[in-house]
C-alpha cells in the first residue's frame, strides 16, 4: 500500500505518493502540483566507479510532449535530443543537490525526472526540484539533505511566489532557490534591472518558504525513509598527506602554487607530480590516487593562504580585478564585433543580424514560447586551456553558459517596432582562466553595440569566489576568480547588471549554504566590480550603440498595412510577393497585424519594394497620377501593370489626344507610361488616361 503526502504551497496543493510506482528505484517520488505530474527517482551502483577522482553524478529532466498533448515533430514521431530548457533545468537541479553528497563518495548516481503532465499554472520545473530532493531525501544513498527550490517572479512590483508560466515568462524576475535548513545553497536569477536590495528581499522570502518544504520533506523521511547504505571511502589516507610533506614541503607547494601566469603553474604542479611519484615509487596503493593527493595538497595550500594570510596565487588584493582590455571591429565584415580581456580569460564575441523571418522556432512544452528572436551560443574550444580534444558540439556546460549571457541581455534589447531584427551573438573563446561566461556578457554588449543594435543601457558582469573556515564568521570573499580559485574554492557567485539593477544572478557553491552577509558582501563586490569594469574598460572601448547598423548587416524598413490587404501583397499562392522579390531583390516579411519588413542592401531595390506594395495596398484615387506598364493590348484599349498584381485599362480614346485606328499605333508591349485616374466609369470599373496627363 502506497502513502500519500500533502501539504499547501503558495496557495495550490503539492501531493507526493511513495512506494506507489518505481519501487525498484533506490528512492521514487509520484509528484503532483495542481494537475503538473512529475516522477523523480534517485539511483545508485552498488559500487564505486574505478580509477576516478569525481563523484559521478548524472541529472536528467526528460520532456515528453504528451504532457501537453502534442505529438512530436519530424518523421520519426518520438522525442529527440533533450530542449534547451531541459538542460538548463537539469543544470539547475544539479547544482544545490551536489554539494549534498559526500565528497568521498564515488558511486555512479542518476537523478532522472520524468514530466507526464504540465499545467501552465504549476511549472513542471519546480516540481521536478522538490521530487528530486525528496527521492533522494527517502533513498538509502548517502546524501546530507533534504534541500527544497522556490521560484519568486514579479509583477507590477510585487513578488508572486512559484508563479504559473505566464506570469513566468511576462513577469520582471524570475528567481529560483534552493536551501538547506540552514542556509541558501543556489540562486538563479534572470531579472529586468532589479535593485540589490529588492533582489535581496525576494532570495530570503524563496529563503523562508524553502524552510516549509524542507519540514515537510523530513516529515516524509522520518515515515518512510530508508537507512543510508555503507559505502567505499575514497578519500586520501591522512598518512599520505604526511609523507607527501616529507617529500614536497609546504612552503615549496606554495611556491609552485602562487604566480599569476596559469601555465607556470601547471608546469610547476607537474614537477612536483614526478617528484611524489619517484618517491611512492615503491607504493603502488598511493600511486592510483596521487592525482587526487596532489589536487587536495594544492587546495589546503590555497585556501590556507587565502584565508589566514589574505594572500592571492597571482598577487592580487581580495577585491582587485585582473588586467582588462577591450576593443571593438577586430572581425572584418561581420555585422558587430568586440573582444574583451580580463587576466587570462579572454573572449571575442560576434554578431549578426537577419529579418525576422530568421527567429528561431521553438518547439516545447511551453505553449507560450513558440520562437526566439535573441539567440546566444557559447563555444569553449580545447586550446582555450591549452588542451587538445576532438570537438563533439556544444555540451551541458556550453550551453548554460550561452543562456546565461542571453538572459543577462534580454531586459536591455530593443523591442521589434523599435529594431524589427533576429540577433544571434556567438561568445568565442579564445583563452580560459575562469569566468568565461562574464567575460562573454561584457564582450557581447559591446559587439551588440558595434553592430548598430540600440540596447538601452550598458551591461557587464563579474564573478566573485569564497574560502570559508571552520565557523560561520571565517571566510573570505574574493572579487574576479581565476580558476584555480573556482576550483579550490567554494563558490562561484555571478552578477551581471547595468548601472540601475541586476539582470541576471548565477550562484552555485562546493558547501552547504551561505549565511546572509555573505550573500550581502558578494551582491556588494559585483555591483562596485562590474560599474568599475564599464567605466575604465568598456566605454572608452565603445560607450554607446552606434546610429545605424553596419555596412554589411541587412537593412530594414518596416511598414504598416491594413491587414485585411495581406491577401492583395501576398498574391495567390505567394504569386504577387515572390514576384515583388523576385524584381527588387529584397527579403519581405508579412505578420498577421499588418507589419511588413522590407529587407535588403541595395537602398533602390528596398524602395522600389515598399513603392510597389504602398500601390497594392491603396485605392486608386481619380484625378492622381501613376505610372505603370503596358502588359497587354487589346482592340479597345491597352492594360497596364502598375505593380505586380495590381492593373488598369486606358481605352483606346484615351491614349492619345488624336483618333487612332490601332492601340499599336502609339503603344507596344513593356512601355511604361504616365497616366491619370479618370475614376469608375458606367461599370464601376477604374478607368485611366494618358492623353489626359499630358
Amino acid at each position: 500500500m502506497y502513502k500519500t503526502y500533502s501539504m499547501e504551497l503558495a496557495g495550490r496543493t503539492l501531493t507526493v505518493d511513495i512506494d506507489r510506482v518505481g519501487k525498484q528505484a533506490n528512492g521514487c517520488a509520484f509528484m503532483h502540483y495542481g494537475e503538473t505530474t512529475v516522477l523523480s527517482t534517485a539511483t545508485a551502483s552498488e559500487k564505486p566507479r574505478d580509477g576516478i577522482d569525481f563523484f559521478p553524478c548524472s541529472v536528467e529532466y526528460e520532456e515528453k510532449f504528451y504532457a501537453v498533448g502534442k505529438i512530436p515533430g519530424g518523421f520519426n514521431k518520438r522525442e529527440g535530443k533533450a530542449s534547451e530548457n531541459a538542460v538548463l533545468t537539469a543544470r539547475v537541479i544539479d547544482r544545490p543537490m551536489r554539494p549534498l553528497f559526500p565528497k568521498d563518495y564515488r558511486n555512479d548516481v542518476t537523478l532522472h525526472n520524468l514530466v507526464m503532465s504540465v499545467d501552465p499554472a504549476c511549472r513542471p520545473e519546480l516540481v521536478a526540484m522538490i521530487g528530486t530532493s525528496i527521492a533522494t531525501t527517502i533513498s538509502d544513498i548517502p546524501f546530507a539533505g533534504p534541500c527544497a527550490m522556490t521560484q519568486v517572479g514579479m509583477k507590477d512590483g510585487e513578488f508572486i511566489i512559484n508563479p504559473g508560466q505566464k506570469d513566468w515568462d511576462e513577469g520582471e524576475l524570475k528567481l529560483t532557490v534552493a536551501s538547506t535548513a540552514e542556509k541558501v545553497i543556489m540562486i538563479e536569477a534572470g531579472a529586468k534591472e532589479i535593485p540589490e536590495d529588492k533582489m535581496l528581499q525576494a532570495i530570503y522570502m524563496a529563503h523562508d518558504v524553502n524552510q516549509t518544504i524542507i519540514e515537510f520533506i523530513n516529515k516524509i523521511a522520518a515515515e518512510v525513509g530508508k537507512k543510508k547504505h555503507e559505502y567505499i571511502s575514497c578519500a586520501v589516507p591522512e598518512e599520505m598527506f604526511a609523507a607527501m610533506k616529507e617529500v614536497v614541503s609546504p612552503e615549496e607547494m606554495e611556491k609552485a602554487v602562487f604566480t599569476d601566469e596559469k601555465q607556470v603553474r601547471e608546469e610547476n604542479i607537474r614537477q612536483v607530480t614526478a617528484k611524489l611519484e619517484e618517491a611512492f615509487a615503491d607504493k603502488e596503493e598511493w600511486l592510483s590516487v596521487l592525482g587526487e593527493a596532489v589536487y587536495q595538497y594544492q587546495k589546503k595550500t590555497v585556501r590556507k593562504m587565502i584565508l589566514k594570510d589574505h594572500k592571492r596565487p597571482d598577487g592580487r588584493a581580495i577585491d582587485q580585478i585582473r588586467p582588462l582590455a577591450a576593443e571593438v571591429d577586430i572581425i572584418p565584415r561581420v555585422h558587430g564585433s568586440a573582444m574583451f580581456t580580463r587576466g587570462q580569460t579572454q573572449i571575442c564575441n560576434v554578431v549578426t543580424l537577419a529579418p525576422l523571418s530568421e527567429v528561431q522556432k521553438i518547439d516545447g512544452l511551453d505553449e507560450n514560447i513558440t520562437n526566439k528572436r535573441y539567440m546566444h551560443h557559447y563555444n569553449f574550444p580545447s586550446y582555450s586551456v591549452g588542451e587538445t580534444k576532438v570537438s563533439r558540439g556544444p555540451g551541458r556546460r556550453e550551453i548554460g553558459h550561452g543562456a546565461l549571457a542571453e538572459r543577462v541581455l534580454l531586459p536591455v534589447l530593443p523591442s521589434t517596432e523599435e529594431f524589427p531584427y533576429a540577433i544571434r551573438s556567438v561568445s568565442e573563446t579564445f583563452e580560459s582562466n575562469g569566468s568565461t561566461s562574464m567575460a562573454s556578457t561584457c564582450s557581447s554588449c559591446m559587439a551588440l553595440m558595434a553592430a548598430g543594435v540600440p540596447i538601452k543601457k550598458m551591461v557587464a558582469g563579474i564573478s566573485c569566489g569564497l574560502v570559508t573556515g571552520d565557523t560561520d564568521d571565517d571566510y573570505i570573499v574574493l572579487t574576479d576568480i581565476q580558476g584555480l580559485e573556482d576550483f579550490f574554492g567554494d563558490m562561484d557567485f555571478k552578477v551581471t547588471g547595468t548601472t540601475e539593477g541586476i539582470t541576471a544572478i548565477q550562484m552555485d557553491i562546493k558547501i552547504h549554504g551561505l549565511t546572509r552577509p555573505i550573500v550581502e558582501e558578494a551582491i556588494r563586490r559585483t555591483r562596485e566590480a562590474r560599474l568599475f569594469i564599464m567605466d575604465t574598460c568598456m566605454k572608452p572601448a565603445i560607450a554607446e550603440p552606434r546610429k545605424e547598423v553596419g555596412q554589411y548587416a541587412p537593412k530594414i524598413i518596416q511598414i504598416q498595412i491594413d491587414p485585411e490587404k495581406i491577401g492583395d501583397v501576398v498574391g495567390q499562392r505567394g504569386k504577387t510577393i515572390n514576384e515583388i522579390i523576385a524584381r527588387t531583390g529584397v527579403k519581405i516579411d508579412i505578420t498577421d497585424d499588418g507589419a511588413v519588413d522590407i529587407c535588403g542592401n541595395d537602398a533602390k531595390g528596398m524602395q522600389d519594394a515598399i513603392d510597389m506594395i504602398q500601390m497594392i495596398v491603396s485605392e486608386f484615387e481619380e484625378g492622381k497620377k501613376y505610372t505603370g506598364k503596358v502588359v497587354s493590348i487589346k482592340e479597345f484599349g491597352a492594360f497596364l501593370e502598375f505593380a505586380p498584381g495590381k492593373e488598369g485599362m486606358v481605352h483606346i480614346s484615351k491614349i492619345a489626344k488624336e483618333r487612332i485606328n490601332h492601340v499599336e499605333d502609339v503603344l507596344t508591349l513593356g512601355d511604361v507610361v504616365e497616366v491619370v485616374c479618370l475614376g469608375k466609369d458606367k461599370m464601376g470599373r477604374i478607368s485611366f488616361s494618358i492623353k489626359d496627363c499630358q
